[in-house]
């Protein structure tokens, strides 16, 4: 494995091959001295680290914002034109729009793990990040090609990436994966981030009264800024409309609670039964910007390449499901 990015997530990533005693390498920009001492195969070198995936047929892992995604598949085309490659990037439409534009779809299999902390950089990577999370792999490509038995196979080895340090794959398009994310993770950083500044209005009295609710409620909001514009910005296209969404069940409430007598009994018991419905899906794994219990998703198990597979993801995207290959 070759990993272009060791912040939170990549180096995370590469924390856990490495303790699976799995052969693993990468580069990073910011930390890469540290990532050294902390005993890890690392150098600060886009250029170098990809000629020596190049050499080795590395499967290379793209996790840098998706400011910089261009220009790394840029130099993944030009310097490492044999080997595949997947990404830990948080949009998938936008990444995938600019490997299309790079000829690189046939060897491109897109991922996403649901698994994170409001911290970032080298230093807030840890072991064990991905235990029990959902790992979002898109299947795009494979219904121009069902019988690619080389995308077959790539598809294999990231759901088998995801196996390996613990987390589950869920087979997704890249547009109904962007939907998705942008209720569920890009959403509550725009609200996070508004509680936040209506909290600090009220001054030190709201500050000295604020509890867990607050506290929980406001928690991503210390997520550094440029990190949450970045998700939400290369996923406005999907976020505009689930954000209007939300501003309408606000307006209702807003109009519940100006009548006579003041009213919050819709709002509190729709948005109670979701709640519900939700953690009877899901549950909850621990402390994390998306957390979720995998073991009450459908389990699928798929052939890739076998006739009919491509439909049968489809299914298990439809189910959020997960898919187990063989």
């Amino acid at each position: 494995m070759c990993i272009v990015g060791l912040g939170l997530i990549g180096g995370s990533l590469m924390r856990d091959l490495h303790a699976r005693g799995e052969r693993v390498y990468g580069c990073t920009l910011h930390g890469a001295r540290a990532a050294r001492r902390d005993g890890f195969d690392v150098c600060d070198s886009v250029e170098e680290v990809l000629r020596r995936a190049e050499a080795d047929r590395a499967l290379v892992v793209v996790a840098v914002p998706m400011r910089a995604a261009a220009s790394v598949l840029d130099q993944v085309a030009e310097l490492a034109p044999s080997c595949w490659v997947t990404d830990v990037v948080s949009v998938k439409q936008p990444v995938y729009d600019l490997v299309v534009e790079r000829g690189l779809a046939a060897r491109y299999v897109g991922g996403h793990p649901m698994a994170g902390t409001e911290f970032s950089g080298w230093t807030a990577s840890q072991e064990g990040l991905f235990a029990g999370a959902a790992w979002a792999v898109t299947f795009d490509y494979a219904r121009e090609a069902p019988t690619d038995r080389d995308w077959a196979a790539l598809f294999t080895t990231v759901c088998t990436l995801a196996r390996v340090v613990g987390a589950e794959a869920v087979p997704v398009s890249v547009a109904r994966h962007d939907e998705a994310v942008a209720r569920v993770s890009h959403l509550p950083h725009v609200i996070a981030e508004a509680l936040a500044l209506v909290g600090d209005r009220g001054g030190t009295l709201a500050q000295s009264l604020s509890a867990g609710s607050f506290r929980g409620a406001t928690r991503v909001a210390s997520t550094e800024p440029e990190l949450v514009r970045n998700m939400c910005e290369t996923n406005a296209a999907s976020l505009v409309p689930v954000l209007d969404e939300f501003i309408a069940l606000l307006t209702d409430a807003r109009a519940s609670l100006d009548s006579t007598p003041p009213s919050m009994q819709a709002l509190a018991e729709s948005g109670h039964r979701a709640h519900l419905r939700m953690a009877a899906r899901h549950g909850a794994r621990r402390e994390s910007v998306s957390p979720v219990k995998i073991s009450s998703r459908p389990v699928m198990r798929v052939h890739p390449g076998a006739p009919g597979w491509v439909h049968q993801l489809e299914q298990i995207e439809s189910l959020g499901g997960r898919v187990e290959v063989f």
